[in-house]
């Protein structure tokens, strides 16, 4: 079952900011604390804080981004 293309921004911007929010912080996490028996529930913390708002901030800029680049380059022949 596919997804009907009408929600292709709102899919686009969830599968984007949970890969984005899980990498950026879990980077932080180690850089601040290390790799610690506490890193993955802190990693969960930061995740959960980080996400509802990566989410919808992507979801809002993402289609203008997408405008902006396809106005600075130059069609595919």
């Amino acid at each position: 079952m596919k997804i009907p293309a009408k929600y292709g921004n709102l899919l686009f911007a969830c599968i984007l900011s949970i890969i984005m929010v899980t990498i950026i912080s879990g980077a932080v996490v180690i850089i601040n604390q290390g790799l610690t028996p506490e890193m993955p529930r802190q990693w969960l913390k930061g995740f959960m804080t980080a996400w509802p708002i990566a989410f919808p901030s992507l979801f809002v800029i993402a289609p203008r981004v997408r405008k902006l680049v396809n106005r600075l380059t130059e069609p595919e022949n």
